[in-house]
């Protein structure tokens, strides 16, 4: 992309934009309304999905090691490697191909554990949390301040 077309871009992108809001829209009147809401239970969902299609990714989009021989070469390396041995180009394609094929399986299956593990996270986090915070306010610590409580409503 040439210098000019950027600017261009950036210049479109801020033309009639006066500021950055997220997860809010105007709605009528101009109030701002949210629309993104998170339940507990659709973290677990996505969490539980992001689990699963790790599982299922790791085993079945392994092209790499799928029909390993004794020296651990996969059917499609084999394939490549005879296709090589031929003085066929197309053998080296496939490899590459397979290289880049395991790379990105390997970044998709960080992203699902990344995706499971920060989801588990949060939730366990946000429910220690929920448990300080109903502790604080049932008095167990003494009276809440209404300062305090002031503090959750923002």
């Amino acid at each position: 992309m040439a210098w000019d077309e950027w600017e261009r871009a950036k210049g479109a992108v801020t033309q009639g934009h006066t500021g950055m809001r997220l997860n809010e829209t105007a709605g009528p009147g101009g109030t701002a309304a949210p629309d993104l809401v998170v339940h507990q239970d659709d973290l677990g969902a996505v969490g539980h999905e992001a689990f699963v299609l790790h599982g299922e990714l790791k085993k079945r989009a392994d092209i790499a090691g799928a029909g390993t021989d004794k020296s651990g070469a996969g059917s499609t390396m084999q394939a490549a490697a005879a296709l090589k041995s031929h003085n066929l180009g197309i053998g080296s394609e496939l490899e590459t191909t397979v290289e880049v094929w395991t790379s990105q399986v390997k970044h998709v299956l960080q992203a699902c554990a990344h995706i499971s593990n920060h989801l588990d996270f949060t939730k366990k986090s946000h429910l220690r949390e929920d448990v300080k915070i109903a502790a604080e306010i049932s008095g167990r610590a003494g009276p809440v301040p209404v300062s305090v409580l002031n503090d959750y409503f923002r």
